[in-house]
């Protein structure tokens, strides 16, 4: 495609694939490869498999007691298999979890998801933006839960069984062709096994080139508050966070005058 092309300008603005060219009737050589590359990627991240021991290592290293633990899905093959197994605690996790510390204001929960890639890279530097914000204030926080082959949901049995009065999960999304390693963060109030997904608040694509860890941790601290001053998440709390340092609208602008 020609350089001066106006597509061509967009490129600079996305990792869409757009302004592709062509050569006959198909794309680029370039292209197609790039494609391809991208979508053994994207399958790669979702076989990998979570190294809890490197990434409590990183933890450790900015001073972040960690509790490693496991689903009751024993292999990654079974866990693809079976979601039902990923949402909860083997049995050696279930007793491993009522000799820790009890009662805290929010449990954390580090699992691999269906990017484990997303986890190891993204979880200890998003944690360490998150505690400087809370540094300030008197939140206690539990150890780091590490849990292997787990999905969302086990964050509310890790929360249960620690009292806690909200949990908030760090999981590996569903890759894409463009974001492989995108981590999501996901806070439930009163976390209780069985609960639905209308109940837990969601941030998505957390990594350098989505959304970074200091705005993103700026939004979860906004939804922590407002969780624990009404005692609720999910559908009934809305973000309505701006961005850090601007003025926030009074009113809504889709309303007519």
């Amino acid at each position: 495609m020609d350089g001066n092309h106006p597509w061509q300008a967009l490129r600079a603005h996305t990792a869409a694939r757009i302004a592709l060219g062509r050569r006959g009737v198909s794309v680029p050589t370039k292209a197609q490869l790039a494609f391809q590359l991208a979508h053994a990627q994207a399958r790669d991240a979702v076989h990998l498999e979570l190294d809890g021991d490197a990434l409590a290592r990183a933890l450790d290293g900015q001073g972040q007691d960690c509790v490693q633990l496991h689903s009751a899905a024993a292999t990654r093959a079974e866990y693809l298999q079976r979601p039902d197994l990923g949402r909860r605690l083997d049995d050696v996790s279930r007793a491993r979890l009522s000799a820790v510390p009890q009662g805290v204001d929010l449990a954390l929960v580090a699992a691999d998801g269906l990017s484990a890639l997303a986890a190891q890279r993204h979880a200890a530097p998003f944690l360490a933006a998150l505690r400087e914000r809370l540094a300030l204030e008197a939140w206690t926080l539990s150890p780091v839960h590490i849990v292997v082959q787990g999905r969302v949901a086990i964050g509310d049995e890790v929360g249960q069984l620690l009292h806690a009065k909200a949990v908030l999960v760090l999981i590996g999304e569903r890759p894409g062709l463009s974001s492989p390693d995108s981590l999501g963060l996901y806070l439930t109030w009163a976390p209780e096994v069985g609960l639905l997904d209308e109940r837990r608040n969601c941030i998505s694509n957390v990594r350098p080139e989505g959304l970074a860890y200091a705005p993103a941790a700026y939004r979860l601290h906004y939804l922590l508050s407002q969780a624990f001053s009404r005692q609720l998440s999910g559908v009934a709390l809305k973000d309505e966070t701006v961005e850090e340092g601007s003025v926030a609208v009074g009113r809504n602008f889709l309303l007519a005058e």
